[in-house]
């Protein structure tokens, strides 16, 4: 099932494609999903970011041999985007990095999560770019200024709720039109599941928070001007350009 966010006379809604419509839910998490009676037309549908969160975790992954597999970071909400917005590069400070990921959208509250039962807390997945000033980071160790920009976490274009295989998701990069990666979340170091387990044993996930799993090998470096397309398979396309 796919779960969008969009914009509306009435505000934000989520809606769940059914056919050549988007079908307005009064939540994405009810069990069972309430349906208002609104649809919009697909071609007529604007989406927004796929999910407007209260806590957005970044993960990175450590080499082996170092004390911690993984560490994780609070990335800020007010940098969280949708598909088609505008990347606003921070100039002057050196290189700037996308980074395709794969993101795990929760459904319910989430603490101390195990590797058995760490997707029973999951609503769906989307596609993430983490962008990153990357010479901030060996300045800035809580990676603060080099993953704060304005529109520096585009979520989009909906929520997958259905994904065969979180463990097994092929990932493309393209920048202008060219392929530039080809990787999946089967390359990341941790597994997701390793992932959820590590964040929840910190931290409670509630409802609508997001964890960006890692980029495996999808960083790259762009310019001003470059038009940047991530597609996860199962998900969908998540399109941005870098202003």
């Amino acid at each position: 099932m796919r779960i969008a966010r969009l914009d509306t006379p009435a505000g934000p809604r989520h809606a769940v494609a059914l056919g050549d419509r988007w079908h307005v839910i009064a939540s994405p998490f009810a069990a069972p999903l309430v349906y208002t009676g609104d649809s919009i037309p697909a071609d007529e549908a604007v989406l927004l970011a796929s999910v407007d969160p209260r806590v957005v975790v970044g993960i990175g992954h450590n080499q082996p041999g170092h004390p911690l597999p993984m560490q994780a970071w609070h990335k800020s909400v007010h940098s969280v985007a949708g598909s088609g917005d505008d990347i606003y590069a921070v100039r002057d400070v050196g290189t700037v990095n996308i980074e395709g990921e794969l993101a795990v959208v929760i459904g319910t509250s989430a603490t101390n999560l195990t590797l058995e039962n760490a997707f029973e807390a999951v609503l769906g997945y989307t596609v993430a770019n983490d962008v990153t000033n990357v010479d901030q980071c060996p300045i800035d160790q809580r990676n603060f200024q080099g993953k704060s920009g304005k529109n520096y976490t585009p979520l989009g274009p909906w929520i997958e709720t259905e994904l065969a295989d979180p463990e097994n998701v092929a990932t493309e990069v393209v920048i202008n039109g060219a392929v530039v990666a080809n990787s999946g979340s089967f390359n990341l170091p941790s597994s997701v599941a390793a992932t959820l387990v590590y964040v929840t044993k910190w931290l409670t996930l509630e409802p609508g928070d997001v964890v960006l799993t890692g980029a495996p090998g999808t960083d790259l470096p762009v310019q001003p001007g470059d038009t940047v397309d991530i597609t996860l398979a199962g998900i969908g396309t998540l399109s941005n350009t870098i202003a």
